[in-house]
């Protein structure tokens, strides 16, 4: 049994889908209908900019999510697709690209709301105020108590359950800090302060789950071809109702990665695509379902290698 699976940011890199739009005309669609939808040429950032401004969060989410569509429809191309899959499931924006493959949320909704997702977050926090550490050597349940001891009236909490060694944490800058540091003191490897720009997945987060919630009551929302493993439930959802909700609850919940991997698993998953830029989900799946066999798909080259 077979999952497909999206990244988050962070996978970012300048030029990534050129390949496949280049080799594929229905892929190179893909970054055309968001070009349309956001009306500008994003993909001429995501293949020609700048990696700083790739990397603003509002250009970020709707650039990775349009990298795993190309990837997708280059593999309907050669005659795979979601039928191949008996799951879906995303890393934070990458829940929304699983949605739009699995036909629950189409993709010019999709790329319109991870535009506003990525404002949102940003502005919810003045930059500077938000901060995220991964701390690495520790588990979920560890690290949610030491960013509660390290809070003092100040919001910190476990953000990202990665995988079985790595759980990122999120909250105000002075918190996070005092939680890096207590996190070497109760035995983590390393603790490291992250590149990013708002402290996501955090209580901090609200204005921009309100801003979401607002979006999504006017967004249509069918029931995926295939389950989708929520972010924040860590088990499988095909209502659009339960599938709204649990969207806005991911702006300020944790990603349960590691309890998602596992409910595949166990569901009898055993093949992992990781569709889209970068290899960091297939890193991480391969921590925690050991025996899993997991492919990339994210530029013509891997396709072929399918084809054997």
């Amino acid at each position: 049994m077979r999952a497909f699976v999206f990244p988050g940011q962070g996978a970012q890199v300048v030029g990534m889908g050129r390949a496949l739009a280049e080799a594929y005309p229905a892929a190179a669609a893909v970054f055309s209908e968001v070009d349309e939808a956001l009306g500008e040429k994003l993909s001429a950032l995501v293949w020609d900019g700048d990696i700083e401004t790739l990397t603003l969060t509002q250009n970020a989410q709707p650039a990775l999510m349009a990298t795993s569509i190309a990837a997708l429809r280059a593999l309907e191309a050669e005659g795979y697709g979601i039928k191949d899959a008996a799951f879906v499931a995303g890393h934070s924006l990458g829940e929304y690209s699983a949605l739009c493959a699995a036909g629950s949320l189409s993709l010019a909704d999709t790329a319109r709301l991870l535009r506003l997702r990525g404002q949102a977050m940003q502005e919810a926090v003045p930059v500077g105020q938000g901060a995220m550490a991964a701390i690495l050597g520790l588990d979920f349940a560890t690290v949610a108590q030491l960013a509660h001891d390290a809070a003092e009236g100040e919001v910190c909490q476990a953000a990202n359950d990665n995988d079985p060694g790595q759980v990122v944490i999120s909250g105000q800058k002075a918190a996070v800090e005092r939680a890096a540091a207590l996190a070497k003191e109760r035995g983590a490897k390393r603790a490291l302060m992250l590149p990013v720009s708002a402290p996501f997945h955090s209580a901090l987060m609200q204005p921009a789950a309100a801003v979401m919630a607002e979006a999504l009551a006017g967004v249509e929302i069918v029931a995926p071809a295939v389950q989708l493993v929520a972010n924040v439930s860590a088990s499988a959802v095909s209502d659009p109702a339960e599938i709204r909700r649990l969207l806005v609850e991911q702006v300020t919940g944790s990603v349960r990665w590691r309890e998602s991997v596992e409910f595949l698993a166990g569901a009898g998953v055993t093949e992992f695509w990781e569709i889209g830029a970068g290899k960091a989900l297939s890193g991480m799946i391969k921590r925690i379902a050991k025996d899993a066999v997991v492919k990339n798909i994210g530029a013509p080259a891997d396709i072929a290698a399918l084809k054997g």
